[in-house]
């Protein structure tokens, strides 16, 4: 079993020791730099990642060019700022692997104080109602943490580059038919400044991109990929 994990990366330089540290032995770190000017990408490289440069701005642009350059049966995405701990991944990976599941999102449960801030914890709540209303999916949380296929991740076509990207997965792949579970991971206060929920404003952006995601009209027929 080969496993890669995806880590989109804008000025983590601060977080990646202990991100890396964490990754599984065995398993390959894609890191996909996004403009950092804190020497990022030189320090994920010296600590042993594979590391992707990605000039489009976009936490879907950084997560799909790691996608692209994939090359495991399986691969995970996981947030760069140690938030969340990689060294969890074995655990959703199973589900997937002995076909209990083909796509698992770890639900986060925060660990300590200003890990989830109101405004982000009220869009997540938002669009997971809005995501069952879609979908019929009842899951909880949209979290960033998550495994799958690889050559069916592929096959869902993808387009969202944006805040978006995650929630077009989870919808496209409730359109074709994937068992989508959840699995509870800690969640911790991150390291460094949020790019993108750590305010209303950045928040709602964020909803405002899987809105637009969330009005894609469902195919027809569906099925498995």
């Amino acid at each position: 079993m080969t496993v890669d994990v995806v880590l989109p990366c804008l000025d983590e330089a601060e977080a990646l020791p202990w991100v890396l540290a964490r990754i599984p032995p065995g398993w390959r770190a894609i890191v996909v730099d996004n403009g950092s000017a804190d020497g990022s990408a030189a320090l994920a490289a010296e600590l042993g990642a594979t590391v992707v440069h990605e000039p489009r701005r976009g936490f879907g642009a950084a997560c799909h060019a790691g996608l692209l350059v994939s090359e495991a049966e399986f691969v995970c995405f996981c947030d760069c700022d140690a938030s969340l701990d990689p060294g969890l991944l074995p655990g959703l990976v199973r589900r997937v692997a002995d076909g209990s599941a083909d796509l698992v999102l770890g639900r986060r449960r925060p660990t300590g104080a200003g890990a989830w801030p109101a405004h982000a914890r009220a869009g997540n709540l938002a669009l997971s109602w809005l995501l069952r209303r879609r979908t019929g999916l009842r899951l909880r949380d949209l979290g960033p943490l998550r495994a799958a296929r690889r050559e069916e991740l592929l096959a869902l076509g993808l387009s969202d580059r944006r805040s978006g990207y995650p929630l077009q997965m989870v919808v496209r792949a409730a359109d074709a038919g994937w068992r989508v579970e959840e699995a509870d991971v800690p969640y911790r206060p991150r390291t460094g400044r949020s790019k993108v929920t750590g305010t209303w404003k950045g928040t709602w952006q964020a909803v405002h991109d899987m809105r637009r995601v969330l009005d894609e009209p469902a195919p027809a027929g569906g099925g498995r990929p």
